[in-house]
């Protein structure tokens, strides 16, 4: 880790302030997570909005993959979309930057302010919070303000007096690896201008159009495709740029509104007639508060000091930057075919980084945003209907296909196993089946080996290991719906984890065919982009079988063989090798916390009767890989799923089967929380005695009866209630009989 502290950037002094008090914005420092491997969104939006309005840095790279990282002092623009937390960078769509003077059609570099536009900023100079941000840029004497609602980006720049001043629209540039495919710029009258921009990138067909107003008249625009000038009022182009010209006074305010609409630009106008009317940035603003403040009271929590509040809601803020809205005011949308969809029955979503997000991303969304599952739902299965197959990872209309297995069928499946009931039940059924009985990516192997050969394909291992977690939860949604033959042949599926584990290494592995192994083999080497796993090595991908932790453990040789192994994970040494992947991180022996692989793995010591070496290492995770700090992430936020973890298991327990409708129980870190789990109910939660050498629980009382179990139902939080956890500092017996251990 990188050790650096936001002490210079943040705005977040210590309050004495009560989470009570409903003023949740003050613990969130949005600095958290923008160093190290973090990659989060810096900028304003609100919960869950179509809009990311933030910086982005002139750098390039992988830790720039949304635009921002701590240790760049540069800004090229503001752009109106981002990623948050992801290993691919995409988007950045609609940059806008203040200008004064002349400048040239390009970002620049800083050594020759002359070459384009680029301007240095100081952290200290920043102010960042939910749903607001300001920076100074020290090129132009320029203060820039940021906030934003749903579908528009509020702007607020404080100008130095000058004759030539106003504002680049960059329609050429993107984040990652987005390159324009056709633009257009447009104006329409002396404060409105309209466009487009199509683009493709990780998401290869993206299309975004805009309707933008300032405050103050144009005198002049300046239209150019890259740096060749082009005359008129509109230019259509591959890397269009346009240059807004006017005089301004000392200290005088330009505001700018700008609608986007995933349909129109008639749709982007109204958008921001509906959203955002009149020049009242403050009010924008305060409501993005007021929205954040809403969202985050859902977990109205006590830690044990300000630094672990600003860590819990951080978390919970990264948590709810997507998936994001991808339609209109009047849920007009684009679908995957690329048809508008009119008027729909829900709101369609965008940015399902499904693999990361299956595992505890959504099961906190089915606790703390149940109104928010059903949009979640019926998007997938539109995207079925679309595209065939339920998404895999989904970005601005487009599958990408990125990373492996069939997560939208297990975020499904654990939707329809919990009772939602606001989507096609039916529907949601043929679509997960369906996915899973396609051809494509190795599941022809599945369907008829049983496992995919090593030597057929990249990832083998992991696919076919996912791919099985993917069918289990088939087979439980088969059951319930009394589909008795598909319940059998899912859960065949199911097992197939199997067919991947070589008993004489003790290891899964690739293999070649029913009698071969692929070698050498090296339980500690990855190599990422040619390897058996993801993001892996064997050390980490022998425990993915959450859905099957008792088969998991007569696997490994019984009880005492896999304790003693898991043990080992934590403490064993060895090499991954030159060609690993940077997002093995956040190691702990080969645990590997910074990818997500490996967040399930410290709750199966409850499945052997140890809940003690649980509570242990998750309390070791809690304290020591999540900080306050810019670097407090382990690995990449991957869309929310590294916060969630934090989230969940802060609680006091985590999903370890993303589709049992089951928590396993660790060691909660927070005092008291109050979670809003929807319909007025609310489920409680008390640890008392808790600190840091209280750790391990000594007993629980459930609705204030002796509870032994080491696991809490999805019924019991939904429903409401109060879960009590006496701490101790030495292991207890609690939760260690067979009866009581996860099944």
């Amino acid at each position: 880790m990188l050790g650096v502290t936001t002490a210079t950037c943040s705005i977040f002094a210590q309050t004495k302030k009560s989470a009570g008090a409903r003023d949740l914005t003050q613990y969130v420092d949005p600095y958290i997570g923008t160093g190290f491997h973090g990659h989060v969104f810096m900028g304003a939006n609100v919960p869950f909005g179509a809009v990311q309005l933030g910086p982005v840095n002139l750098s390039e790279g992988w830790d720039w993959c949304s635009g921002y990282h701590i240790s760049d002092s540069t800004i090229v623009g503001f752009s109106h979309t981002h990623l948050s937390g992801t290993g691919i960078g995409d988007l950045g769509d609609i940059a806008i930057m203040p200008v004064t003077g002349n400048v040239t059609f390009a970002k620049g570099n800083t050594n020759d302010p002359q070459s384009g536009f680029v301007s240095l900023f100081s952290h200290k100079d920043e102010v960042a919070k939910p749903g607001y941000y300001a920076v100074f840029l020290q090129r132009y004497g320029i203060k820039a303000e940021l906030t934003a609602t749903a579908r528009t980006g509020s702007h607020r720049y404080t100008f130095p007096k000058s004759d030539n001043a106003g504002f680049v629209i960059d329609l050429k540039q993107g984040i990652g690896w987005d390159r324009p495919v056709e633009t257009h710029l447009e104006k329409l009258n002396d404060t409105t201008l309209v466009g487009y921009r199509k683009s493709s990138g990780w998401a290869v067909d993206q299309r975004i159009f805009f309707t933008m107003v300032f405050s103050k008249p144009i005198k002049r625009l300046v239209l150019a495709d890259s740096t060749t000038l082009k005359s008129g009022n509109k230019y259509t182009g591959k890397k269009v740029f346009g240059r807004v010209s006017f005089a301004t006074e000392s200290s005088e305010v330009v505001q700018v509104k700008v609608g986007i609409s995933p349909v129109s630009i008639e749709n982007a106008t109204m958008n921001l007639n509906a959203e955002n009317k009149g020049w009242q940035f403050d009010r924008v603003r305060k409501d993005a508060d007021k929205q954040w403040n809403a969202e985050l009271s859902r977990a109205q929590v006590q830690m044990q000091d300000v630094s672990q509040m600003r860590t819990f809601y951080t978390a919970l803020y990264h948590t709810m930057i997507a998936p994001s809205l991808f339609n209109d005011h009047n849920r007009d949308y684009l679908g995957t075919d690329k048809k508008v969809y009119k008027n729909a029955s829900f709101d369609n979503l965008s940015t399902f980084s499904l693999w990361d997000t299956y595992r505890g991303a959504h099961p906190l969304f089915t606790i703390l945003q149940p109104e928010k599952v059903n949009d979640m739902i019926n998007t997938m299965l539109a995207i079925y209907q679309q595209q065939g197959k339920l998404p895999v990872w989904h970005l601005m209309g487009n599958e990408t296909n990125c990373m492996v297995g069939n997560p939208g069928i297990i975020v499904v499946a654990d939707a329809l196993l919990k009772g939602f009931k606001g989507f096609d039940r039916k529907l949601a059924y043929q679509a997960m089946k369906q996915s899973a009985l396609l051809d494509e990516r190795g599941l022809n192997f599945v369907k008829s080996r049983g496992y995919i050969p090593a030597d057929s394909m990249t990832e083998s291992v992991a696919k076919g290991l996912e791919y099985a977690i993917a069918d289990h939860g088939i087979a439980r949604a088969a059951k319930m719906l009394g589909h008795t033959e598909d319940q059998a042949l899912f859960e065949k599926r199911a097992a197939y984890y199997k067919n991947y584990y070589d008993p004489k290494a003790g290891f899964m592995r690739g293999r070649i065919n029913d009698s071969q192994w692929r070698t050498p083999f090296n339980p500690f080497e990855s190599v990422h982009e040619r390897n058996d796993y993801t993001e892996g090595n064997a050390w980490q991908y022998t425990w993915l079988v959450p859905q099957d932790p008792k088969g998991l453990i007569d696997m490994l040789g019984g009880e005492k063989k896999f304790i003693n192994k898991l043990d080992s994970l934590f403490t064993v040494e060895g090499e991954l090798g030159e060609h690993a992947s940077p997002d093995i991180s956040g190691l702990i022996g080969q645990y590997a916390h910074g990818n997500e692989p490996s967040h399930h793995i410290t709750y199966l010591y409850n499945y052997a009767g140890q809940p003690w070496k649980a509570a242990d290492k998750i309390r070791y995770i809690l304290t020591h890989l999540y900080t306050d700090k810019t670097d407090g992430l382990s690995g990449n936020e991957d869309v929310g799923q590294m916060s969630a973890w934090y989230i969940l298991s802060s609680l006091g327990f985590y999903p370890v089967n993303p589709v049992a409708g089951m928590y396993v129980i660790g060691s909660p870190l927070v005092k008291t929380a109050s979670l809003n789990v929807g319909q007025g109910k609310v489920f409680k939660i008390t640890a008392t005695n808790n600190s840091a050498a209280n750790k391990y629980i000594q007993r629980v009382y459930l609705n204030g009866k002796l509870y032994n179990k080491s696991y809490l139902l999805h019924t019991d939080i939904a429903k409401g209630g109060q879960i009590t956890f006496e701490m101790g500092s030495k292991p207890s017996a609690w939760g260690t009989k067979v009866s009581d251990r996860p099944f």
